[in-house]
């Protein structure tokens, strides 16, 4: 018993790869007089789910050298004809307790029909123009099988014996790669020979010809077909991407079990001669074609399962090999090697101890490859439970699992959508912003949001299901009414996404808007403050909400971040525009001397420091009816008494000579006008934009862009207006500039100083110089003239080297007279020895 226990399971190996065998009886004669050995048994095969179908008997006698014939599925010679190879091909199709002989012979009695012309013409269609998207069949079988499991799980809600052949309701694949076949296997409710011809031959639904026209017209217009597949319940015929010949092998409760068998050009239908093997349900054969081998591996099989099905409802297994290690009883002959090789040291242990271990059986540790179910879907689709049953534990270990991230989410928000279009959706904000969040911005691909429908995956390569600048959310979106085909192609799809991309886009920002005050500040604007800075930028419908989240630096704190409410609460009571100024840095802004006066004021001012905050600002035009005002453009007035009014105005009259004098002639290229400020305090002068002109900041950043060429006709237009010259009347060099003038409009001092002056302010409000050396010979000029030194004094010329020859000449000397030297110490030691 012991030997036949030994060689069954050496039998059981060759079971797995699917080979044929023969046993052959031991002989009690002597060799000489032994008759030719006898079989005892043709053939043990194992079914879809490894079971052995027969068995070799224990009483038989069998010998240890039992050898093994491979004859069936192979050619015996290589000088075969064409005709020979394809039969012998077709004979190495093999269902499971079925020979080639018995698949013959089914073939030959079994009915053959026909596919009725327009699921001919389909087909072709399929097969021939979904050659990019081929690994979508698994996804429409596996969705068939899940189906099927739903019908008969219904069926039993109302018939008590609708599950009495089989109670397990699973789905099972098992790759043969020595038969080249692959098996899908569901324990659903199965077909009758009736539903085999109706639904697999002829297909009676006007849904069929819809399905034509629409890829026809999609070809025509060289869009995308690929989506196509599964809206009109053509999903079964998508197994011919990938294969030459379909079997369907399938059982209902009303029925016997029944085979079907394709090779996409005719069918046939036969009662299975195994009779029920499978109890209910659908095993799905795929003899696959040659560049398709691939979908045999385990782990592409895996891989398919896992991206397109992992949320399905009823579990998916795959039959899978895993490596564990085992302990096995150590032979007798190697025990009384190893305790020959023990050290005598063992010889003084107590006898107590010998007997205990005496009765232990010894053992040592095998590492073995054991074949068992895989179950590849796991993870429960919680977003088809109500949001309050789940826990905020279950969110983290859904995200983590979903996401691949190892952080737990930041915030989430989960939700139901009705109306024109109904789903379910689970939506993430990741702790930390994706790599390479902004590369190729609008034009990556985005593949954070998954699209499912009735928990199958259909896509992630959406564009338009969430806008760019909500790129580094993640979630998925599992509708049941959403048709397959969500692509963009047509005015339905466009409009179901529009309106699913509505939903998602509100529902983020009140995600976004729900967060603790302080993490918001602390982390989220840190991550992806730039991304709702582009929002308010791109996109208009939502500008408002996205006004609310926006964060930034202001005068009022050094650290803390301010939003545009908690501002405008802090406004003074006559202020009716937000002040904001534009720089590099916090320092540059604080310093500039537009905001001096302001300051001054204990009016708030916003910094803007990074290059999108002003386009930012520029697409906001107002927020809670309070206009946005940049300090470094025209525009910045003050509330004033009617005495401070007048004031103003005598100071405009008094300073009239120099504003005249600066526009008409020291400075007539270079500035629209000059008027007298009322934002500067401690600067003499300023270089104020247009309303609608570039501010200091603004030209830096066009400037700075990588396609700029300097041919671009807007931004030589906005490069080359004339700005407006603010003067500060109480500085003591404007005022010494109004003495000068005065006194001599023509004082060329004050010419170059009204120059000076100009440059200096383009410099301190943020503006590049045309000509930078014309500006540093002033300085020199101006320096020359305040230090005595004469304007037309020549820099010291150096004096010229002498020549370096005479030097290596005395060089040369004193290397010969180093040497001479050397002799003669030389000789000197020879005469002491």
């Amino acid at each position: 018993m012991r030997l036949f226990c030994k060689y069954r399971k050496e039998v059981s190996l060759e079971l797995r790869l699917g080979r044929h065998f023969r046993v052959w009886q031991r002989p009690s004669q002597p060799a000489n007089q032994r008759p030719a050995k006898q079989p005892i048994s043709g053939r043990c095969v194992l079914d879809s789910f490894g079971r052995c179908c027969s068995a070799v008997k224990a009483e038989d006698e069998l010998d240890i050298d039992g050898t093994v014939e491979e004859d069936l599925g192979k050619s015996r010679d290589g000088s075969k004809t064409d005709d020979e190879v394809v039969q012998r091909e077709e004979e190495a199709i093999q269902l499971d307790g079925l020979n080639a002989a018995q698949i013959k012979e089914i073939r030959d009695k079994s009915e053959k029909h026909v596919f009725q012309a327009e699921v001919n013409r389909m087909m072709k269609l399929i097969i021939n123009s979904l050659y990019k998207n081929k690994e979508i069949f698994l996804r429409e079988l596996i969705s068939n099988a899940s189906d099927a499991l739903d019908k008969i799980r219904l069926m039993s809600l109302t018939h008590d014996d609708a599950l009495a052949a089989n109670e397990e309701l699973t789905i099972k694949i098992k790759s043969d790669k020595e038969k080249n076949m692959l098996h899908i296997t569901d324990t659903g409710i199965g077909m009758t020979k009736d539903d085999l011809v109706k639904n697999l031959g002829t297909i009676a639904k006007s849904g069929t010809s819809e399905f034509l026209n629409r890829m026809t017209d999609m070809q025509t217009e060289g869009q995308s077909t690929s989506e196509l597949i599964g809206q009109f319940g053509v999903g079964f015929y998508s197994a011919f991407l990938v294969a030459d010949r379909v079997i369907v092998t399938t059982k209902h409760n009303n029925g016997t079990q029944h085979i079907w068998e394709s090779d996409s050009n005719e069918f046939s239908v036969i009662e299975d001669p195994r009779g029920d093997t499978l109890g209910r349900g659908t095993t799905i054969t795929l003899v696959l074609k040659e560049e398709a081998s691939d979908y045999l591996e385990l782990e592409t099989i895996k891989n398919l399962v896992k991206k397109y099905s992992q949320f399905i409802n009823f579990p998916i297994y795959v039959w899978a090999s895993k490596t564990e290690t085992v302990e096995e009883p150590i032979e007798e002959d190697a025990e009384a090697e190893e305790d020959a090789e023990k050290d005598a040291t063992e010889d003084e242990v107590e006898v107590e101890e010998e007997e205990e271990d005496k009765e232990k059986p010894k053992t040592k540790k095998v590492e073995k490859t054991v074949w068992d179910w895989e179950l590849m879907n796991d993870i429960k689709p919680i977003w088809q439970r109500p949001a309050k049953e789940v826990e905020e534990d279950e969110y983290k270990a859904f995200y983590k699992t979903f996401s691949k991230d190892n952080d737990e989410p930041l915030s989430h928000i989960h939700f139901t959508a009705e109306g024109e279009v109904t789903f379910k959706s689970i939506l993430f904000v990741p702790a930390a912003a994706p790599r390479g969040l902004f590369d190729e911005y609008g034009s990556k691909k985005n593949d954070f949001i998954k699209l499912f429908v009735r928990r199958v995956f259909i896509t992630d390569d959406f564009n338009d299901m969430m806008p760019k600048y909500l790129n580094f959310v993640r979630g998925v979106v599992d509708s049941d009414d959403l048709p397959l085909n969500v692509s963009r192609e047509t005015l339905q799809q466009h409009k179901l996404l529009k309106v699913i991309r509505k939903k998602l886009v509100r529902k983020t920002l009140d995600m976004i808007k729900k967060i603790a005050e302080e993490q918001y500040n602390e982390k989220f604007w840190k991550e992806f403050g730039t991304n709702m800075k582009l929002g308010v930028i791109e996109d208009h419908s939502n500008r408002t909400r996205l006004a609310k989240l926006l964060r930034f630096q202001t005068s009022n704190s050094d650290t803390v971040l301010a939003s545009l409410e908690h501002y405008v609460e802090r406004m003074k009571e006559k202020q009716d525009k937000i002040y904001f100024m534009a720089g590099t840095s916090r320092k540059e802004a604080e310093s500039s001397p537009f905001v001096e006066r302001l300051l001054k004021k204990g009016y708030e001012v916003i910094y803007l420091t990074e290059p999108v905050d002003e386009y930012c600002i520029q697409a906001l035009p107002e927020f809670d009816g309070k206009r946005f005002q940049n300090v470094a453009k025209e525009g910045v007035k003050f509330e004033e008494s009617e005495k401070a009014k007048e004031k103003r105005e005598e100071l405009e009259k008094e300073y009239e000579p120099l504003t005249t004098w600066m526009k008409d002639k020291a400075l007539k290229d270079n500035i629209e006008k000059a008027v007298l400020s009322q934002r500067l305090t401690n600067s003499p002068c300023a270089l104020v934009a247009s309303q609608y002109g570039w501010s200091g900041n603004m030209e830096r950043i066009m400037k700075a862009q990588a396609y700029q060429t300097g041919k671009d006709i807007s931004t030589n237009y906005y490069a080359s207006q004339k700005k407006t010259l603010e003067l500060n009347p109480k500085h003591p060099l404007i005022k010494q500039m109004l003495k000068r003038v005065n006194e001599n409009a023509e004082d060329q001092t004050a010419s170059d100083l009204a120059v000076v002056l100009f440059e200096t302010a383009t410099l301190r409000s943020g503006y590049q110089l045309a000509d930078t050396k014309a500006y540093g010979d002033r300085i020199e000029r101006m320096l020359r003239l305040s230090m005595n030194v004469d304007l037309d004094e020549q820099i010291e010329e150096e004096p010229e080297e002498e020549p370096e020859e005479p030097a290596e000449e005395e060089a040369e000397g004193e290397e010969e007279i180093t040497d001479e030297e050397d002799e003669e110490t030389e000789k000197v030691d020879k005469d002491e020895l």
